[in-house]
Protein backbone atom coordinates (compact mmCIF):
# COMPACT_ATOMS: atom_id res chain seq x y z
CA UNK A 1 0.00 0.00 0.00
CA UNK A 2 1.54 3.53 -0.89
CA UNK A 3 1.75 6.23 1.89
CA UNK A 4 -1.04 8.60 0.25
CA UNK A 5 -2.31 12.23 1.77
CA UNK A 6 -5.46 12.72 2.51
CA UNK A 7 -6.49 14.44 -1.29
CA UNK A 8 -4.86 10.94 -2.46
CA UNK A 9 -1.71 11.93 -3.76
CA UNK A 10 1.07 10.37 -2.92
CA UNK A 11 3.90 11.84 -0.69
CA UNK A 12 6.58 13.52 -2.09
CA UNK A 13 10.35 14.76 -0.98
CA UNK A 14 10.03 17.91 0.73
CA UNK A 15 11.81 20.34 -1.57
CA UNK A 16 14.44 21.42 1.31
CA UNK A 17 15.60 18.01 1.72
CA UNK A 18 15.54 17.57 -2.38
CA UNK A 19 17.73 20.49 -2.29
CA UNK A 20 19.89 20.20 0.29
CA UNK A 21 20.51 16.44 -1.73
CA UNK A 22 20.85 18.35 -5.10
CA UNK A 23 23.57 20.99 -3.25
CA UNK A 24 25.35 18.16 -1.51
CA UNK A 25 25.80 16.64 -4.84
CA UNK A 26 26.78 19.62 -6.83
CA UNK A 27 29.34 19.96 -4.10
CA UNK A 28 30.58 16.64 -4.59
CA UNK A 29 31.17 17.29 -8.20
CA UNK A 30 32.96 20.49 -8.58
CA UNK A 31 35.14 19.81 -5.57
CA UNK A 32 34.01 21.71 -2.98
CA UNK A 33 32.01 19.54 -0.92
CA UNK A 34 32.85 19.70 3.15
CA UNK A 35 34.84 23.34 3.22
CA UNK A 36 37.22 23.71 4.56
CA UNK A 37 37.83 20.21 5.59
CA UNK A 38 38.83 18.87 2.38
CA UNK A 39 40.60 22.32 1.01
CA UNK A 40 43.43 20.80 -0.54
CA UNK A 41 42.81 17.68 -0.65
CA UNK A 42 42.07 15.62 -4.14
CA UNK A 43 39.25 13.76 -3.96
CA UNK A 44 38.46 13.03 -7.83
CA UNK A 45 39.10 9.54 -7.77
CA UNK A 46 35.74 8.93 -5.63
CA UNK A 47 33.56 10.32 -8.63
CA UNK A 48 34.78 6.96 -10.41
CA UNK A 49 34.15 4.80 -7.92
CA UNK A 50 30.84 3.73 -7.25
CA UNK A 51 31.17 2.05 -3.98
CA UNK A 52 32.73 4.90 -2.48
CA UNK A 53 30.32 7.44 -3.60
CA UNK A 54 27.55 5.33 -2.60
CA UNK A 55 29.04 5.03 1.20
CA UNK A 56 29.38 8.96 1.13
CA UNK A 57 26.08 9.40 0.00
CA UNK A 58 25.13 6.72 2.81
CA UNK A 59 26.46 8.79 5.42
CA UNK A 60 25.38 11.85 4.31
CA UNK A 61 21.32 10.84 4.34
CA UNK A 62 21.87 8.54 7.70
CA UNK A 63 22.42 11.82 9.24
CA UNK A 64 19.91 13.72 7.79
CA UNK A 65 16.84 14.80 10.72
CA UNK A 66 13.59 16.37 9.18
CA UNK A 67 10.96 18.14 10.67
CA UNK A 68 6.98 16.91 10.71
CA UNK A 69 7.22 17.96 7.50
CA UNK A 70 10.17 16.41 5.96
CA UNK A 71 12.22 19.24 5.61
CA UNK A 72 15.93 18.63 7.07
CA UNK A 73 17.23 19.91 9.88
CA UNK A 74 20.92 19.47 10.11
CA UNK A 75 21.97 19.34 6.01
CA UNK A 76 25.43 21.40 7.57
CA UNK A 77 25.86 18.20 9.92
CA UNK A 78 25.35 15.75 7.36
CA UNK A 79 27.69 17.16 4.72
CA UNK A 80 30.53 17.79 7.90
CA UNK A 81 30.28 14.00 8.40
CA UNK A 82 30.03 12.82 4.79
CA UNK A 83 33.06 15.24 4.80
CA UNK A 84 34.86 13.52 7.35
CA UNK A 85 34.20 9.95 5.40
CA UNK A 86 35.78 11.45 2.14
CA UNK A 87 38.86 12.94 4.24
CA UNK A 88 39.44 9.65 6.07
CA UNK A 89 38.90 7.67 2.89
CA UNK A 90 41.70 10.02 1.32
CA UNK A 91 43.78 10.35 4.08
CA UNK A 92 44.44 7.07 6.21
CA UNK A 93 46.12 9.02 8.71
CA UNK A 94 43.29 11.21 8.97
CA UNK A 95 41.02 10.62 12.46
CA UNK A 96 37.61 11.13 12.52
CA UNK A 97 35.93 12.87 15.43
CA UNK A 98 33.28 11.89 17.12
CA UNK A 99 34.45 8.53 15.93
CA UNK A 100 31.36 7.04 13.39
CA UNK A 101 28.31 5.47 14.87
CA UNK A 102 27.02 2.10 13.77
CA UNK A 103 24.11 3.91 12.01
CA UNK A 104 26.12 6.29 9.94
CA UNK A 105 27.69 3.65 7.57
CA UNK A 106 24.60 1.19 7.30
CA UNK A 107 23.52 0.77 3.73
CA UNK A 108 19.14 0.85 3.14
CA UNK A 109 18.24 -1.04 0.11
CA UNK A 110 14.95 0.21 -0.66
CA UNK A 111 12.72 -2.06 -3.25
CA UNK A 112 13.06 0.01 -5.54
CA UNK A 113 12.36 -2.26 -8.70
CA UNK A 114 9.26 -3.52 -6.92
CA UNK A 115 7.87 0.05 -6.88
CA UNK A 116 8.90 1.42 -10.37
CA UNK A 117 6.09 1.88 -12.26
CA UNK A 118 5.23 -0.63 -15.65
CA UNK A 119 9.04 -2.23 -14.15
CA UNK A 120 9.62 -5.93 -15.26
CA UNK A 121 12.17 -7.91 -14.87
CA UNK A 122 14.62 -9.13 -17.73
Amino acid sequence: MHDLKEDGEPRRMHPDLRGAIARFSLWIANGSVGYPLLEGVDYSEVLHEPSAMETLFTVFTNNMELNEEGAPLNSRYCEERAAQWLREYCDPDYVVDPPWADHEHEPHWPPVLENAPDWQPR
